[in-house]
């Protein structure tokens, strides 16, 4: 009774407009858009699982970021540890191509800063002294007389706070720190944000960001060991280029000499791609040395330096705002001590590429300054962009 008297004339129009709005609820949505939503939360999503307890009983939580294209990182919240970085090689075969841990107990017994954030200071600080505004300033002595990546306790051996970064167009992490005045012998309370974030183009963007409340030298960095082969063989037939015609050379102490030498006929020079193993007998110890990056504007990052490894044909850039970066072909690695997997890493195993300012720089005010004060913010980029050669 009620449905027939509904249909009369005057109610037609109401009557469609019912219709249509049935018709549309029945209609599916486009599955794109649902692939999309389930496609960016996948994305984004961050795995957060516990990796153990340091001696002084503090958590310590591993975070894995894993994007569109198959690559995995992982970073514990001990000193900001990049621990394990998932690349595919030529045939798409993901391998660990950094080296590290399975554990955090070695991690604070063995690691010579492996994937670690470094500061207040990265690199070296001759005799662990500075003088600044005529004050004079003394620093932990951590190797041998001088001044090493922040001390006895820097950053890499530090709990830092972490938001993990969802719900965006690619995972990440935002680590903080505060660095308290007089902690390693550095002047001032130092706030330090560091932003990893992995894109979907295989890239890793590491931001750094500091604040001060007094003048004090800041120089950060990060101090991942890699081995583009996936750990399989040493990294001496890497080929590596580096975009500097100049290096700031060093004393036997590894402290700069203040002069910056043209590269051009010595084995210092990466300016073409070079096997890493090709000159390296005729440098005393190995690399480890700071290179001076041809860039004048260094408010976008440029490329830095290049290396491929021919077995798997992967490649890594680096790009960065710094003007400088620190190549160490792992020279002090001798095989004492275990690490993932229970590989015994020996000398020259793994390469680091930390992009920085010079070593010392507070003693060399010819350098580019470090010194960070109250009221200005430094912020540095640097990004590490994986790829294939086929």
């Amino acid at each position: 009774m009620i449905i027939t008297s509904y249909f009369k004339p005057q109610n037609l129009p109401r009557l469609l407009l019912f219709g249509v709005i049935w018709l549309t609820g029945c209609v599916d949505k486009p599955k794109t858009n649902e692939a999309e939503t389930s496609m960016k939360e996948s994305r984004t999503s961050i795995e957060k699982v516990p990796f153990g307890t340091t001696r002084d009983g503090q958590s310590v939580v591993q975070y894995t970021l894993a994007n569109e294209a198959g690559m995995v990182i992982k970073v514990i919240n001990y000193g900001g540890i990049i621990t394990s970085i998932m690349a595919p090689d030529n045939e798409g075969t993901l391998e660990d191509i950094v080296l590290g841990f399975d554990n955090i107990a070695d991690y604070e017994d063995h690691s010579p800063y492996f994937g670690a954030i470094i500061g207040r200071y990265g690199n070296r600080i001759a005799k662990g002294e500075f003088s600044m505004d005529g004050v004079s300033y003394t620093l932990a002595t951590n190797k041998g007389e001088n001044h090493l990546h922040g001390g006895n306790q820097g950053f890499d051996k530090v709990i830092w706070d972490v938001k993990p970064l969802e719900n965006q167009a690619f995972p990440g992490l935002e680590l903080t720190y505060t660095s308290e005045d007089g902690e390693e012998g550095y002047p001032g309370n130092l706030s330090v944000k560091v932003t990893y974030l992995l894109t979907d183009k295989n890239e890793l963007q590491i931001k750094y960001e500091a604040e001060t409340d007094r003048a004090t030298p800041v120089n950060l960095t990060n101090h991942t060991y890699f081995n583009l082969s996936g750990n399989d063989e040493r990294i001496l037939s890497h080929e590596l280029s580096i975009n500097a015609d100049r290096y700031t050379v060093v004393n036997a102490s590894l402290i700069p000499t203040g002069e910056l030498r043209p590269v051009p006929g010595t084995p210092m020079d990466f300016r073409n791609p070079t096997p890493i193993g090709a000159r390296i007998a005729a440098v005393e110890g190995g690399y480890d040395h700071n290179y001076v990056l041809r860039k004048e504007d260094r408010k976008e990052p440029s490329l830095a330096a290049t290396v491929h490894e021919p077995g798997s044909g992967r490649v890594m850039e680096v790009y960065t705002t710094e003007p400088g970066i620190q190549f160490y072909s792992g020279n002090f690695l001798d095989g004492t001590f275990e690490g993932k997997k229970a590989n015994r890493y020996d000398k020259h195993d793994g390469f680091c590429l930390e992009t920085q300012h010079f070593p010392d720089s507070p003693n060399h005010p010819e350098f580019p300054t470090t010194i960070l004060n109250p009221g200005e913010k430094l912020e540095s980029a640097t990004t590490y962009k994986f790829s294939v050669r086929r």
